[in-house]
């Protein structure tokens, strides 16, 4: 008869392994193969409610923002149930502190109509990001066997020099100011995330569920095992 301690099943492989992100560091996400990622956070505009001559203007910034681009761009529109969890407890504090009892009683029964409206409308939250990529296999002063044999050994890439770093997110940099001076001409707000907030968009993107009830604190605090 086997020890329980023999028959116990064995923890499979890190989901760490099967992910494309080698790691996130400096503001950037750096893949397996070598090549960078910046995250840019957008804010929306409401056509609709713009007038003619304003949406012709939106719509021609646009064009030349696309006309402009000498790389491919990823947007994402991220969509989530409204967490109203937050606020919902804001008001339950008010309530406990009002002294006035009609007071209290209106900030229950507001507190109950936020709670059925976002439940029962489904309300979502939505944001957009655009993923600014920088593969420095595509250099043109590489000759043919180098980038054959960095693309063919991607391991290499991962455990990046500091300067091999630095000169990619320069590259990497570059192309962040022509996307943001680009959407800024169509009136709209940007924001690159950092390492914190990147960390925060992946763990929340690959664990949407665990994401909402399970916060992730500070990285610098955090202790991952490989």
């Amino acid at each position: 008869m086997q020890s329980p301690k023999l028959t116990k099943p064995k923890p499979g492989p890190s989901t760490v392994r099967f992910l494309d992100i080698a790691e996130i560091r400096d503001d950037t996400v750096v893949l397996k193969d070598g090549t960078l990622r910046a995250v840019v956070l957008v804010s929306s505009i409401n056509f609709a409610l713009k007038s003619e001559d304003e949406q012709e203007a939106i719509i021609s910034a646009y064009v030349s923002f696309l006309n402009s681009l000498e790389h491919p761009i990823e947007v994402v529109i991220q969509s989530r149930k409204l967490n109203i969890d937050a606020y919902m407890s804001q008001l339950v504090q008010k309530e406990r502190e009002q002294t006035n009892e009609l007071l209290r009683a209106q900030i229950s029964d507001y507190r109950a109509f936020i709670k059925d409206l976002v439940d029962l409308g489904e309300i979502m939250n939505k944001r957009f990001y655009i993923v600014v990529p920088f593969d420095p296999f595509t250099a043109k002063n590489k000759s043919f066997w180098t980038r054959l044999k960095e693309i063919l050994s991607p391991g290499v890439a991962i455990k990046l020099r500091d300067k091999q770093f630095q000169e990619r997110k320069a590259g990497l940099e570059l192309r962040l100011s022509r996307i943001m001076g680009g959407l800024q001409s169509m009136g709209l707000s940007a924001a690159t995330l950092n390492t914190q907030t990147l960390i925060e968009l992946y763990y929340s993107a690959y664990n949407p569920s665990v994401g909402e009830t399970q916060k992730l604190g500070d990285v610098d605090k955090l202790q991952v095992e490989i």
